[in-house]
């Protein structure tokens, strides 16, 4: 066995070493942590269930393709491929969504092409952007700013040209 390979068996065995000189009662503390955590996802229920009513929504009404294809003239000028237009639009949404978007392109590009590699790349660096706020203003019971969509969308338009960009750079077109 490799120092590496036994991490995590150490770490165990310092907790409860340390639980145990401090005389903490360990199943306690596990149980409260146990319930606060369930607490917290009880409140945070309601506002996922709303980010994921809208993301249903948005792609079966088909408003995720018009918004794709109201970008694609730009996108393509920028050198982004009109296929995995679909994926951007919905990554920001939903990571379910995104996966299943995602093997749509696959069925119907190669993997090795251009816009399945910018399709992966895309889909591995970029985040879900609406759900994580709603996750993290909802655990602190806050109602985001604008600027904080502004700021996340900025990032995430910046995530998918840098993508391509990426593809491009090492794959060619």
């Amino acid at each position: 066995m490799t120092l590496l390979s036994m991490a995590v068996p150490l770490m165990i065995c310092l907790v409860f070493t340390a639980a145990y000189i401090r005389r903490i009662d360990i199943a306690e503390v596990f149980c409260q942590g146990a319930l606060n955590g369930l607490k917290k996802a009880a409140e945070l229920a309601p506002t996922l269930f709303f980010v994921l009513l809208v993301v249903s929504f948005a792609y079966s009404s088909g408003a995720v393709d018009v918004l794709a294809e109201l970008a694609s003239p730009l996108l393509e000028r920028l050198g982004f491929p009109q296929e995995i237009l679909p994926l951007a639009a919905v990554r920001p949404l939903s990571g379910s969504a995104a996966l299943a978007v995602f093997q749509d392109i696959m069925q119907t590009v190669p993997p090795d092409s251009f816009a399945g590699r910018n399709a992966a790349v895309l889909l591995g660096s970029t985040e879900t952007t609406f759900y994580t706020i709603a996750v993290y203003y909802g655990a602190i019971r806050r109602k985001p700013d604008k600027r904080v969509f502004a700021a996340s969308l900025t990032a995430d338009m910046a995530a998918f040209l840098i993508s391509s960009l990426t593809v491009r750079l090492f794959y060619g077109a």
